[in-house]
């Protein structure tokens, strides 16, 4: 299976121990950001890495989010979801889902919300990989 992690910049870490934990099962990143990370001096360098992200987000089966996380991830959400990606809302708390923190896009049916750490979230991301987007799990 194909991933994308989108997240915000202080998230690096995270996003990189996600994805050592998905390569681990045999997943493959289309783009780790996190790891290609340099800040950008001009207009065209922001506009090669933004199609570079858009590119893997286009090229994943699944799209993992990690909260809390900025403008450019949330417009991340929005391209997977337009394109029809599954697509997993990943948060340590359960704050970043309370309705003052929430964003109505994360109620729809085929985004799964998941709480704890990455070992827990992963292995969840790892179990519903094959479900349908929307449906909801047997357990």
């Amino acid at each position: 299976m194909k991933f994308y992690i989108g997240s915000g910049l202080k998230n690096c870490d995270l996003v990189n121990e996600y994805a050592k934990i998905l390569e681990a099962q045999g997943w493959t990143h289309t783009y780790n950001w996190a790891k290609s990370l340099k800040p950008a001096e001009t207009a065209a360098e922001l506009t090669a890495y933004a199609e570079l992200e858009q590119q893997g987000v286009k090229d994943a089966d699944a799209v993992i989010i990690l909260l809390p996380a900025g403008r450019g991830t949330h417009i991340e959400l929005g391209m997977a979801l337009a394109l029809g990606k599954r697509v997993f809302l990943c948060s340590a708390s359960e704050e970043e889902f309370s309705l003052e923190n929430t964003v109505s896009f994360y109620q729809l049916p085929s985004v799964v919300r998941l709480v704890g750490t990455a070992e827990d979230t992963v292995g969840e991301i790892l179990r519903r990989a094959g479900e349908v987007p929307g449906e909801k799990s047997g357990s």
